[in-house]
């Protein structure tokens, strides 16, 4: 008798964790993390004493609704540092996204939900998201993305993504747990471990890894150190950090993806941009961006921050404007080493341009890069011939496209307003992610008469033809590689070698601009339809002119 009550006890215990264990689950999934407790708060210090040295944050502090937070709430170490200021006592600034979900509740919950309707480290290569191999390692090969290249998660998981890539540390960072990290929240270094922590050498560990990572490339995925990087991470004795650093030392001292102050300034409480490559491009002399070109463009203030003995500059918005917030990551931008088109010498990370932004549409790309910054990325392994790597460019993609023109901004469709079921405040969701898990809240707000199903029957319609487009330039592409190759072994003259390869280059960047941003196409399907069909003819116009010297050779024998 007893141990057949002992058994029923067990099965009740067992039954009751399994069942907590699981709504758990379900909690974290559709209510989002409870906010974890903040450190022990320091004793208030009068804001005046920290304005005397920090005149940029008093201008900050005193516009806006923040005006009234002390600065121990974000800052820590302060009555050391008040009593004998120096390097020595400088204070500890709190990056982490407890800091504003203390106060900002709802949206530190809804920003730490985990994007479940796709896996992690889902290849974009693959036959259902872009490129079908072998099209796509071949097209691109040469280049470290031929590695792992990944459609993205939750932004909280940015860092953690970025430091597990195949292509970008070699292999070296693994989740502790193995492949439970994918379920793991908290910082970087909670998840992840170094498997070589003895070694800072930027190499492969494994095998068909490479290390691809540099310190340009980390500033979107975090700006945990952004008080120890100079303006366009130019090298400073007093910075901390610069272009040039060692990445892995870099990458070990970073634990939190997309900090919330790189839209939202902590001290001023107004919307505003950080990434030094987009401060730099929105201020450019020639006024050649985009955002130049839009007489109704959101102004910008710009502000030195630098008060270490280094330049560091922020770029307050008049408004809250997604094109420039979003477009701080989501941007066709170079961050890093390559080859000088005018030259052929090598550019290095000691060079400006591996921290560029062009911020144009896709028809503005060659003639920018080619012929005025003098810059690409990586020399194709077939043709020989120079190329360009694309970064998610989806700001610029979605400047003027009919939804842009209509009003609706990134916000409208992966980060919009709702209401919360048991209060009843409307506030921003910071989950950003695809309409198609929102529709109520994203597209049926303005498309109000069409049902769920055709909504996602309309962003899928548009994306397969899209998708359709992209396989079919890649294929022009495939065949214009090899008739670079056959006209190489045919002993063609370098000249007309030279005319095929940039062929190669104009349709490559009208196709790859497409399958490094995020949407299929669907942020501006018109652009995307008339870049993949212009990238077709110049493909063929590429394969015509081997062709014809071909033909000329054999006939002149």
């Amino acid at each position: 008798m007893k141990g057949k009550l002992y058994i029923l006890c067990a099965a009740a215990f067992a039954l009751v964790m399994t069942i907590g264990i699981y709504y758990s689950g379900v909690d974290a999934q559709y209510k989002g993390a409870a906010v974890k407790k903040a450190a022990p708060k320091e004793k208030d210090v009068k804001a005046e004493a920290c304005y005397g040295c920090h005149m940029p944050v008093k201008e900050l502090h005193t516009m806006g609704k923040h005006a009234k937070v002390n600065c121990v709430n974000c800052h820590k170490g302060l009555d050391a540092h008040l009593k004998g200021p120096g390097p020595d006592t400088r204070p500890v600034t709190d990056t982490s996204w407890e800091a504003c979900g203390q106060c900002h509740k709802e949206q530190y919950e809804s920003y730490m939900k985990v994007a479940y309707h796709r896996p992690a480290r889902d290849e974009k290569s693959q036959l259902t998201n872009r490129a079908p191999n072998p099209f796509w390692d071949k097209l691109m090969m040469g280049h470290g993305f031929t590695k792992e290249h990944n459609l993205t998660r939750s932004h909280n998981w940015m860092l953690i993504d970025h430091l597990v890539v195949d292509r970008a540390y070699g292999g070296r960072f693994q989740g502790k747990n193995g492949w439970q990290y994918i379920f793991e929240e908290g910082k970087a270094w909670d998840v992840l471990k170094d498997n070589y922590p003895d070694s800072n050498e930027h190499k492969p560990f494994i095998p068909q890894s490479a290390p691809a990572a540099n310190s340009v490339c980390l500033q979107c995925k975090t700006q945990d150190h952004i008080l120890d990087w100079a303006y366009m991470g130019d090298p400073d004795k007093g910075a901390k950090w610069s272009r040039a650093s060692n990445v892995v030392e870099l990458a070990r001292s970073l634990q939190h993806g997309l900090n919330c102050f790189q839209c939202h300034d902590p001290h001023a409480a107004k919307p505003r941009i950080v990434r030094d490559g987009m401060i730099d491009a929105l201020t450019r002399p020639d006024g050649d961006t985009l955002w130049h070109k839009d007489p109704n463009r959101t102004g910008i203030k710009v502000i030195d921050m630098g008060v270490r003995g280094y330049p560091r500059k922020i770029a307050l918005l008049d408004k809250y404007d997604t094109r420039l917030q979003c477009g701080q990551c989501h941007v066709e931008y170079n961050c890093n080493p390559g080859t000088d088109t005018k030259t052929g010498e090598p550019v290095k990370m000691t060079d400006r341009r591996t921290n560029h932004f062009p911020y144009k549409d896709v028809f503005g790309l060659y003639e920018h890069y080619v012929n005025k910054v003098n810059f690409l990325d990586f020399k194709h392994a077939l043709t020989g011939g120079l190329l360009w790597k694309a970064q998610h460019p989806e700001a610029e993609a979605y400047y003027n496209s009919r939804h842009a023109k209509a009003g609706a901004g990134c916000d409208s469709c992966h980060t919009p307003k709702v209401k919360d079921k048991k209060t009843g405040k409307v506030y921003t969701s910071h989950f950003a992610v695809t309409p198609k898990v929102q529709l109520k809240e994203t597209c049926l707000k303005c498309h109000s008469k069409w049902s769920e199903e055709q909504a996602k029957y309309a962003i899928d319609s548009i994306k397969a033809h899209i998708k359709g487009k992209m396989r079919k330039s890649e294929f022009w592409l495939s065949s214009l590689i090899d008739k670079i190759v056959e006209g190489k072994k045919a002993g063609l003259d370098s000249e007309i070698i030279k005319q095929a390869q940039d062929q190669h280059l104009k349709a490559h960047i009208l196709w790859e601009f497409w399958t490094a941003e995020n949407s299929d196409g669907f942020h501006n399907p018109e652009m995307a339809r008339e870049s993949l069909t212009k990238s077709v003819d110049e493909s063929q116009k590429g394969i015509k002119i081997i062709n014809d010297a071909i033909a000329a050779k054999t006939a002149a024998k």
